[in-house]
């Protein structure tokens, strides 16, 4: 089954789907209605156009009318359809049941159980205790800051010895406040 000459047979078979998809609300509806007339006037006319936009009418009923009328015009005006339901909603087009039947002939292999799941948006990865981590960091540096005139006489040897398995950063600061607080002894 090529895609060139079944999009009448695939309309026929999707069609039930469609009807029955929440997706295809009126706004969806209508797009699709508006993109059919004005880009294929030859496919749907004004009046058609009208016809299907039609708001006193449930969105359910122009939707199977409006399949059953491209199914009449045709070949062209099926692809023309799923050409406008690929632009307007990709994800009820590559969910329709000929479409997932197609992907699954072209690739045997792949598991029927494959789930797909939204991408998740990590901004650090590395855990919490990498978090606790600086945590801690920071307010031995807060406290180094406020209590650093009395602490860092008696606590200078123990600052150069914990600043060798830090950053440079790190390090300078340690080691500014442990020669701070000999200035000040």
């Amino acid at each position: 089954m090529t895609d060139i000459d079944c999009y009448h047979e695939q309309l026929r078979r999707d069609a039930q789907f469609l009807c029955t998809d929440p997706r295809m609300d009126t706004e969806l509806v209508d797009r699709l209605v508006l993109q059919l007339n004005r880009i294929y006037p030859q496919i749907l006319s004004d009046k058609e156009a009208h016809k299907f936009r039609n708001l006193s009418i449930p969105t359910k009923v122009r939707l199977a009318e409006l399949l059953k009328h491209l199914h009449g015009k045709g070949e062209e005006a099926c692809h023309e359809f799923y050409s406008g339901l690929h632009i307007h909603a990709e994800d009820v087009y590559s969910s329709l049941p000929t479409r997932v039947r197609q992907r699954e002939i072209a690739d045997p292999k792949r598991t029927k159980n494959v789930t797909v799941h939204p991408e998740r948006f990590v901004l650090n990865d590395r855990g919490p205790m990498f978090f606790l981590s600086c945590f801690s960091f920071v307010v031995a540096i807060a406290m180094l800051y406020y209590y650093g005139g009395e602490t860092l006489r008696c606590t200078g040897p123990l600052l150069h010895c914990s600043a060798a398995r830090l950053s440079k950063g790190a390090k300078d600061v340690f080691i500014t406040y442990a020669e701070v607080g000999k200035q000040k002894k």
